[in-house]
């Protein structure tokens, strides 16, 4: 008889998961699958209320990626009174979404990744955390922390607060910047590009040093899509979506708000994340991998010069086909850190970033608005629909780590296949398959909204144990 192992939880990712490895009679690995146990209902419980409220309300999804749900619900608004925001006001958007992506990218790095890529993943679990990164390197967990806490004070400047910010509104803003906080935040800039500098050191010193590794962990080929700018530069905020094989040849380039053409979502019982693909090319052949290494492969530059620089290096890995190995997510993300404080600085120069013309009012003139950009792990889709009172009459939210939902199954069973051997189970091994999930970056509590069925089973025991009454639902 077959057996299974059970990895539960799936650790340092945001969210609730499990993996299930399927063993055949000789122990090896016959396949895995990544569940998704959690359930949130978002879409539906938004239904009723006023469309100016979700700004406020989405962001509410996650405390890792607020700024992200924020500003595409501002932006589907936007398209529901039929108003373009002022030029300074897209500026101060754009800026909290650089803030955002700094503080997530390097989190996610240095606090979460960090401790498999630096202390080894056969480490002793008790040192394998930030923790042990902080008793290993001192100075190097100390930039680590500046890093995020730089990034948390652009959005606290823009937004009012770190977390749940409340300054994007439908038709705009509702402040300007002040003066002494783009001097406080201009100010701090090259120091966070030296400590960004010294994360991509870091993986680069990795990689030099176990190519073979960044190669073989959960490489496969697959779809890349991401959002592009002037130049099919790597765009964050606004732009249309590309997608690429895995051969780097453009698949379709489409406007975010015509989604549902391109787009489909499958639904699998044994998970309440849904599987998003490509439309034209069918389940599984059009499924597509987002986020940072999405990105890069579905781009051509970068549009600040130093990231441009981490870039080509980039590119030079695969002689500009697509880099395809998991692990080089974490190469992407550094690179897009980047990017962003670079881009946090041009946008702080910007002589229109001080302007007090941050808001145009506007009344109900659309039925529904689509809201697009790229989030730290990957692009994000809000879509609402109202009645002429304005009223949701419907949501959908298509999220970063849905889109990855069938990428992360793969390199599941990949490394398993790879690293697990079922006739003597390691910690290292285990934590590997964990790793496969944890390079994604995965936000499993943004990603399961939709309602579908969801069987449930309440067993009433006593005090001894003892089951008195099962009662159960099918769906």
């Amino acid at each position: 008889m077959g057996q299974k192992i059970v990895i539960e939880p799936v650790t340092r990712i945001e969210g609730h998961a499990k993996v299930v490895v399927h063993l055949d009679d000789q122990k090896k690995v016959e396949h895995a699958v990544f569940h998704v146990n959690e359930f949130r209902g978002f879409e539906k419980f938004c239904e009723g209320r006023m469309f100016n409220e979700m700004p406020l309300i989405t962001e509410r999804i996650c405390g890792i990626c607020p700024v992200s749900h924020h500003l595409a619900s501002a932006k589907a608004c936007d398209q529901i009174i039929g108003v373009d925001p002022p030029r300074p006001a897209k500026l101060l958007r754009e800026l909290a979404h650089m803030g955002q992506t700094i503080q997530s990218h390097s989190m996610h790095f240095f606090e979460l990744a960090g401790p498999d890529l630096l202390l080894g993943f056969d480490a002793d679990p008790a040192i394998r955390n930030v923790v042990g990164l902080v008793a290993a390197d001192p100075k190097t967990a100390l930039k680590a922390i500046e890093l995020r806490k730089f990034g948390q004070s652009i959005i606290a400047a823009v937004g009012d607060r770190k977390v749940h910010p409340n300054f994007a509104v439908p038709g705009g803003v509702n402040r300007p910047l002040k003066l002494q906080d783009r001097d406080a935040i201009l100010k701090q800039i090259p120091t966070m590009i030296e400590h960004v500098q010294v994360g991509l050191g870091l993986i680069e010193g990795w990689i030099a040093e176990q190519p073979h590794v960044m190669d073989e962990f959960a490489s496969f080929a697959s779809n890349y899509m991401g959002m592009v700018g002037k130049d099919d530069a790597d765009e964050l905020y606004d732009g249309p979506l590309q997608v690429v094989d895995s051969e780097r040849k453009p698949v379709v380039r489409f406007d975010g708000r015509d989604y549902l053409k391109h787009i489909s979502e499958r639904v699998e019982s044994w998970t309440y994340l849904k599987f998003p693909y490509l439309t034209a090319l069918g389940f599984p052949a059009g499924t597509y991998r987002v986020g940072p290494l999405g990105r890069l492969n579905a781009s051509r530059k970068m549009a600040t010069p130093l990231a441009q620089v981490e870039f080509a290096k980039f590119q030079d890995m695969r002689d500009g086909k697509t880099v395809q190995g998991t692990l080089y997510y974490h190469y992407a993300r550094l690179i897009e850190d980047l990017y962003a404080i670079e881009r946090a600085a041009q946008i702080l120069q910007d002589r229109e970033v001080l302007a007090s013309e941050v808001f145009i009012p506007g009344e109900v003139k659309n039925a529904e608005g689509v809201g697009v950009l790229e989030a730290p792990r990957g692009t994000l889709f809000h879509h609402y629909q109202v009645n002429e009172q304005g009223m949701l009459t419907k949501v959908n939210l298509i999220v970063a780590t849905g889109h990855n939902n069938y990428a992360m199954s793969k390199s599941v069973e990949v490394v398993a296949k790879k690293y697990l051997n079922g006739a003597k189970v390691t910690e290292g091994a285990l934590n590997r398959i964990e790793h496969a999930i944890r390079a994604y970056d995965p936000c499993l509590s943004c990603s399961t909204h939709a309602v579908g069925k969801m069987p449930i089973r309440v067993i009433f025991v006593n005090r001894a144990g003892e089951t008195i009454s099962e009662h159960g639902r099918a769906h």
